[in-house]
This record gives structure tokens, sequence and C-alpha cells, in this order.
């Protein structure tokens, strides 16, 4: 074995170790991989290749090894992906290492990403050996149909990659939808067909939020103070214009408040504030909804002041235009 040989396949392993520490410190923090434009005229490669060329700069053997790449650089979107999934099936195997044989409960969502593709995250709950109760994501299955014979299939192949068993599940959780809460064509009837040990418990969050929502519904007084709240946020923030101009006067009052001492300063304080919409499946939205009025109370009564006089300009134009 010539000694050229042995210097090429060291510097190879430098640079998949180096490509192995930037994709660890990348998944560690959430951060993502590539960007728009990756070229090496580029002043800004983005996330991965700066990590990795920072890298180089303080590990004199990885600059070197990098300075004889040639076309085994290890820094593809391909060797990245690969990367990323070696890490995913480590952890993966340490959760099943841990699951062993026994009992877990299947706790099942249903999401859409970005591109508005229909996803299912899967979750199992579980007490290790330390008698400590355990929730681990285990996979997000990408579903073409949101069915509940769909959803079964793809949890019978996500069992199946995993080594898994529905013999294994004594519980099942999922939120109101009915094509999984069913009792008759759901996707708990399916599972219960094969083990009729898998008990269904509604989703307790989403129980408490319905509850809530059905309760103040009933309420005159709140119900009308919240459908104000709403017009209100429309009126606000009903298009980019108007956002744009929230964001403006909120800027000039705080600022001015700054010069003046008004507000506590320091890090995290003071960002910049918008009105958040509430939604019935998520109470605790709704405080949210209301502690941005509040805090933004007098930059809302400016906007509002602005469109009515945009309101005033367009009433004074229509009448022109009639004469």
């Amino acid at each position: 074995m010539s000694n050229s040989w042995r210097c090429s396949k060291k510097a190879y392993f430098t640079r998949m170790n180096g490509s192995i520490d930037t994709a660890r410190l990348l998944l560690n923090q959430g951060l993502a991989f590539p960007g728009h434009d990756e070229s090496k005229e580029s002043y800004n490669k983005w996330n991965f290749l700066e990590v990795y060329d920072c890298l180089a700069d303080y590990d004199p053997e990885l600059r070197k090894a990098v300075g004889t790449a040639g076309n085994s650089s290890m820094l593809a979107p391909e060797i990245q992906r690969d990367i990323v999934q070696c890490f995913a099936n480590e952890v993966i195997h340490s959760i099943l290492e841990e699951l062993g044989d026994d009992v877990f409960c299947l706790l099942v969502d249903e999401s859409r990403d970005v591109s508005c593709k229909e996803q299912m995250a899967v979750v199992l709950r579980y007490v290790d050996k330390s008698g400590i109760v355990k929730e681990r994501f285990v996979g997000l299955v990408h579903v073409t149909e949101t069915t509940s014979s769909y959803l079964k299939s793809a949890i019978d192949s996500l069992f199946a990659k995993l080594k898994l068993s529905l013999k294994q599940v004594r519980g099942q959780g999922y939120d109101g939808a009915s094509n999984t809460r069913s009792e008759f064509n759901g996707l708990q009837s399916w599972i219960m067909r094969e083990n009729n040990t898998t008990y269904y418990v509604h989703c307790f969050a989403h129980q408490l939020q319905l509850v809530i929502v059905a309760i103040v519904r009933k309420h005159k007084g709140i119900s009308d103070f919240l459908t104000k709240i709403s017009i209100l946020l429309n009126v606000v923030g009903g298009s980019a214009k108007r956002k744009d101009i929230m964001r403006e006067i909120n800027h000039e009052q705080l600022t001015k408040a700054l010069g003046c001492g008004q507000p506590e300063t320091g890090r995290g304080l003071n960002q910049e504030q918008c009105l958040q919409r509430p939604g019935d499946t998520r109470w605790n939205s709704h405080y949210k909804t209301l502690k941005g009025l509040v805090d933004m109370f007098s930059t809302i009564i400016e906007v509002l002041k602005v469109v009515e006089r945009m309101i005033e300009i367009g009433k004074i134009e229509t009448k022109h235009q009639i004469c």
C-alpha cells in the first residue's frame, strides 16, 4: 500500500468528518443547510458551506485536506442528505432500543408543510426502564389522501420499517377529526380490529379548547367582545398597506419613547410587534391577541385615524366623480 494512497484516504476521512461535524452543529441548532447561491463567487453560501469553511480556517488538517479534494469534497447536497439520514437512523435506533418489546401508545396528527403536502406525524408514548413517561417522534409520513384506510396503511408501512407491531399498541391518541376518532370507519376502529386493547383517548388539549370555545359562544358579552376584536383585526390588518402603516407608526412611537427613557431596555425587549389572529383550537392565541392589542393600543388608535382619513378621502373622490 503506497504512502500517497494512505494520505489520500486520510484526507478523504478528514473531509468527511468535517461535513459530519458541520451537519451535527446545524441539526442541533435547527438551522437550514442549503442556500440560494452556493457558488464560489457568492458572498454568502449559507449555513452548511459557511460553517464548513469556518471549520477549515481553524483546523489545519481539514484546510489541507480541502486543498487536495478534487471531485471528492464531500459537500454535495446528496452527501448532506445522506449524513442527515444517518443521524436520523441513529436517533430512531436509540428510541427503538430504549422501547424494546414493551407496549406503547400511538399518537398521530395530520399537518401540511409549506408546499401544502399532507403529512402524518407519528409519535410513540411509552414508559422507559426508569419509570419515566416519554414521547418520541419517530416519523413524518407523506400521505396522498387522509382517509382512515389510507392512514392505517401508512402506519402499517411505517411500523414494518421500524419493526414494530400493532400488538404492542395499548392506546391511541388523536384529535377530533372524523377520519381518526370515528367508532365505525375511523382510524381507531381500523386499529382496534387487529388489537382490541388499543383504547382510544381524544386529545385532551383539543377537548379543552373546544369546550372553552363552546362556553364562550354561549356568553353573549364575551362573544360580542371577541366578535368586535375580530372586526378590529380585519380593519387594522386587513391589507399589507395597513400593516406597513402600523409598523411605521409603532416604530416612530417606540423611538420617541426610547428617547425619553420611558420603556425598559435590554436584550429581547422592544422588538417589532404585530397582531396575531386568534384560533379556536388554540385558546392561548386569544391571550396573545389581547396582549398585543394592549401593548399596541396607541398605535392601533393612530392606524384607525389613518383608515378614517382614507375613507373620507375615498368618499370625497367618489362624490366628485358623481358630480
